[in-house]
């Protein structure tokens, strides 16, 4: 049934055999009509799929103003194209304020003679949609069809989806439950239909204009599939809608696994990049099979849980929604990310949760990864250290930049420098590293260290000193001081203990 043949409010009040008149609501009848139903229910609505005319005998019908606009407004919502209410019944007088919300939603409301059943009304509408039954079956086949397409086509997920809105009938939009993207190249809802998204995946699928559904995939609810009926198209229903839902819910299935096996196979590159043992042109060849540009920049970094190991699912989640290819590898209690440097890894980097992130200076495909991992584990130690969720390698650390690259000499400094006071806390379960590394950090103000630590100032006072006699080195020198602080950097950049 075209829309032009569609069955409507005024095509009812035209038939003579069912004598039907207007109450309320006359701006409304060019609505269209899907399906005529009985119902004494106070609230319907969850049971409805929209465009049904809804008769009642008026038991439901409250008998306030009201309430009884409540009611109207309800069945509106729900997408109702018009209430039909049986005469000399049990309707109670209709109040002033449902006529009015009748009027002014253009809802019909409508007069059934008591000689007219309800059935009757039924039959009506049934006989006129009679052709379209055969119009929505063929387009419930041909979108399951689509399953088709999956396995014999190549065809990208935007093109799938074009597809299915030609033969659903429908504009199609799909989202996370947090209404982010989901499936690329697929719209999202605009602000309107994210308004509508459930409070749970058991919600009724009927909203205004079409219908809302859970995208499935394993381990639970992933997302929503929004489905608006297109102007001038005539479209397949609820069955139809479902069938795409499944489409969607196979092409996330899909897409996870692919992501899962990439995933293991970056992890393995990633390792063997961090170990030195790839080749640069062996090293540009695996990175660009796994999506990671041959041309451009990358940046390493690295995550440290603020409670233990650090959680990824967060992170992952938003490089995935941001469509960027990332390696990732976890060793210990530090995750490593190789991704695409920019403003994207960026933002997903300070959006984490319940970690800090440090990452390295950009460097480029193919690069040893040992200088930005030291940049990487640098930046992250100055996270933590300022409680920022995540620092880029220099920044808020411009003396750290102008220490050498060689990582020998670097361990030499800290032995040099701090080595006695490293064994001095590790035999005496000190702190004496942490207490000058807070001063120097502090500018050398007593209180705010003190504070920091959670120790009186004589204790720090006392620290300070039994540092400078343990070490050998002056802190009221400037010289000696400058030494101090540049090991403490070299230490922070290398890693080691203290």
């Amino acid at each position: 049934m075209t829309s032009e043949q569609a069955l409507t409010v005024e095509t009812l009040l035209r038939s003579p055999a069912l004598q039907l008149s207007v109450i309320a609501g006359e701006s409304g009848l060019d609505r269209s009509v899907s399906w005529a139903h009985v119902s004494e229910l106070a609230d319907p609505t969850p049971w409805l799929l929209g465009a049904e005319m809804i008769m009642t005998t008026g038991l439901a019908i409250p008998r306030n103003g009201a309430d009884q606009r409540a009611y109207l407004e309800r069945l509106d919502d729900a997408g109702v194209s018009a209430l039909a209410l049986s005469e000399e019944l049990h309707v109670p007088p209709l109040r002033r304020e449902f006529l009015r919300a009748a009027d002014s939603r253009g809802i019909p409301v409508l007069r059934v003679p008591l000689p007219v059943p309800f059935i009757a009304i039924a039959q009506e509408v049934a006989a006129a949609l009679q052709p379209g039954v055969g119009q929505r079956l063929g387009a419930q086949l041909q979108v399951f069809g689509s399953l088709r397409w999956l396995t014999e086509e190549n065809l990208d997920v935007a093109e799938i989806f074009a597809r299915l809105e030609r033969l659903s009938g429908y504009r199609l939009f799909v989202c996370s439950q947090q209404g982010r993207p989901l499936l690329p190249g697929v719209r999202t809802p605009d602000a309107r239909l994210l308004g509508l998204l459930p409070a749970s995946p058991a919600a009724p699928p009927t909203v205004p204009g079409g219908f809302v559904l859970p995208i499935q995939a394993p381990g639970g609810v992933a997302g929503y599939l929004f489905a608006q009926a297109r102007h001038g198209a005539a479209p397949g229903g609820l069955a139809v809608v479902q069938h795409v839902a499944t489409v969607a819910s196979l092409q996330l299935t899909m897409r996870r696994h692919e992501r899962e096996t990439l995933r293991r196979e970056g992890a393995e590159t990633l390792a063997e990049l961090l170990g030195g043992v790839l080749e640069p042109p062996v090293a540009r060849r695996r990175l660009s099979r796994l999506g990671l540009p041959l041309r451009g920049m990358l940046t390493l970094a690295v995550l440290r849980g603020r409670a233990g190991d650090a959680d990824d699912a967060s992170l992952l989640r938003r490089l995935d929604e941001a469509d960027l290819a990332h390696l990732v590898l976890r060793q210990q209690d530090e995750l490593f990310v190789l991704v695409p440097a920019g403003l994207a890894a960026q933002r997903a980097f300070d959006a984490v949760a319940d970690a800090f992130v440090g990452s390295s200076a950009p460097l480029r495909t193919g690069d040893s990864l040992e200088i930005p991992r030291r940049e990487a584990r640098w930046a992250v130690a100055r996270a933590r250290d300022a409680g920022k969720t995540h620092l880029t390698y220099g920044e808020n650390d411009s003396a750290g930049r102008w220490l050498p690259e060689d990582v020998q000499a670097l361990d030499a400094l800290v032995e040099r420098v701090l080595g006695k006071a490293i064994a001095y806390d590790e035999g005496h379960s000190a702190d004496l590293l942490t207490t000058v590394r807070t001063w120097m950090e502090r500018d050398r103000h007593a209180e705010s260290t003190a504070a920091a630590l959670g120790i009186h100032q004589n204790t720090l006072a006392y620290r300070l000193r039994r540092f400078g006699e343990i070490t050998g080195r002056d802190l009221a020198r400037t010289s000696e001081f400058s030494e101090v602080w540049m090991a403490l950097l070299a230490q922070r950049s290398i890693g080691s203990p203290g």
